[in-house]
């Protein structure tokens, strides 16, 4: 295995610090971006409006899932792949997704299968996993991205001393963001093999958005298209909202569809690219994309992205650069690209044991592995949950609920401090908890809290 991937691993990593050292300052001038074309980014009614054809199935058998599972649950104070969190009635990302996947194909009679990509973190937990779903209508395919050397910020050079994986280079490699699927998936061969199937298309979501189910509205879009013009990539973006102020966003820049990432912007215009009213949308990362079109560019060598610099200490204190790219940045190299904004419910992140709190409640109905905002709660908008420090890691959090709260009319939560809930408590409107250093807030079992402030000292104590 590493002889087949370490040179078209080391390849890639070389063009990419070539391309670093190229680009200096920020990657866009800013001066050159412009707000998309009214036409190049559709609203989700007009393409729904369409309806679906008689011949849906044959559709979605040229339909590819694709997750990108090369993340851990270290933020989330877990071991091992984040997609292996358990997220609702002890399912995990992955089950959940397994799940969305079966019900399409048992529906429809068809075979859309999944593929993931792991990364060098991932790989090896993630195989020991999908033995479970070997009775599952769904076809599961994996392949892994690339392993790139970081790099000494001072020096520039490479932190490993030799190719090896083990020992003490052990922290000396990284996987270079999403971006790299283009290279590691056509280096896999799962690309042509997909292509030799008669797929035609691959819905790529990060693993953690439960909001990132297939949508046949947009399929049909792609398979379909209104102007007889094939469309080569898809982006989903949504309204942003205060919360969401540093996400990508779509613009037009010589010409074309661009991502322009807040890392690209000059600092000068930053405040201008968070702004609201000028730049209303953001990128989901749920994207559509031609497997034609990708095998066409990946052979021209003509998917451009631009080098993303994110910074890191290694545990020994020693200062290094990873170069990573992002998937949606290639939008720019695809023909007749497409902007679609979809409704919020497409974006369903969980990236902290706040977001979990959201989707573990009766906000939220399951069914067939997809969430759903529940039909008793009046408005569609999620409530903002801000859970402190002692919340962070799954373990303590779980250990702070006795049970999940009835969270149905809530708009805001803030908890911070030693606090931890009884069963069967109910929040409602606003409510702030705050036990302060060294004290401790037992919320009664039955309690409602409804447009409250609790702090202090609150301790139930067992007799």
């Amino acid at each position: 295995m590493y002889k087949i991937l370490a040179k078209p691993c080391l390849k890639m990593a070389l063009l990419s610090f070539k391309k670093f050292l190229q680009e200096k300052g920020p990657s866009v001038d800013w001066g050159k971006i412009q707000r998309p074309p009214e036409d190049s980014i559709q609203p989700y009614e007009k393409i729904k409006a369409r309806g679906l054809p008689d011949n849906i199935s044959s559709v979605l058998n040229k339909l590819v899932v694709v997750k990108l599972n090369g993340g851990l649950g270290t933020s989330m104070g877990c071991k091992g792949p984040k997609s292996l969190i358990g997220v609702r009635n002890e399912n995990t990302f992955l089950d959940l997704t397994v799940q969305q996947i079966e019900h399409l194909n048992k529906t429809y009679n068809t075979d859309v299968p999944l593929v993931l990509m792991n990364s060098f973190n991932t790989d090896e937990d993630t195989k020991k996993i999908l033995q479970k779903y070997n009775h599952c209508r769904v076809k599961i395919y994996t392949f892994n991205q690339s392993r790139y050397p970081r790099i000494n910020k001072e020096s520039l050079l490479p932190v490993a001393k030799d190719v090896s994986y083990s020992g003490e280079n052990t922290e000396a490699w990284y996987p270079p963001g999403h971006g790299d699927i283009y290279a590691s998936f056509y280096n896999s061969g799962l690309l042509d093999t997909l292509i030799g199937e008669g797929k035609e298309y691959i819905f790529v979501s990060n693993i953690d958005n439960l909001g990132a189910t297939v949508d046949l509205y947009i399929l049909n879009h792609l398979m379909n298209p209104p102007n007889g013009k094939p469309c080569e990539f898809v982006m989903e973006v949504t309204n942003k909202t205060r919360a969401d102020v540093k996400g990508g966003t779509l613009t037009q820049y010589e010409g074309k569809l661009r991502l322009v990432e807040i890392a690209q912007v000059p600092r000068a215009h930053v405040d201008e690219f968070k702004s609201v009213s000028k730049f209303k949308i953001f990128n989901t990362n749920n994207l559509w994309i031609s497997l034609a079109a990708v095998k066409r560019l990946q052979e021209q060598n003509a998917i451009d992205m631009e080098i993303i610099v994110n910074p890191k200490t290694l545990d020994g204190g020693l200062n290094v650069i990873q170069l990573e790219t992002a998937v949606g940045a290639a939008i720019k190299s695809f023909e007749n690209s497409l902007g679609i904004n979809v409704p919020r419910s497409r974006f369903l992140p969980v990236k902290t044991t706040s977001d979990l709190l959201l989707v573990m409640s009766n906000l939220y109905s399951l069914n067939a592995g997809s969430l759903t905002m529940s039909e008793k709660r009046e408005f569609p908008t999620v409530p903002l949950v801000k859970l402190g420090s002692s919340f962070t890691k799954v373990q303590d959090y779980l250990r702070r609920f006795e049970s999940i709260p009835d969270m149905l009319e809530l708009d805001h939560l803030t908890v911070s401090g030693d606090v931890t809930f009884g069963k069967n408590v109910s929040l409602k409107g606003t409510v702030i908890i705050i036990a302060n250093h060294g004290d401790r807030i037992d919320i009664p079992p039955g309690a409602v809290l409804e447009n409250k402030i609790v702090s202090g000292n609150l301790r139930i104590l067992d007799h």
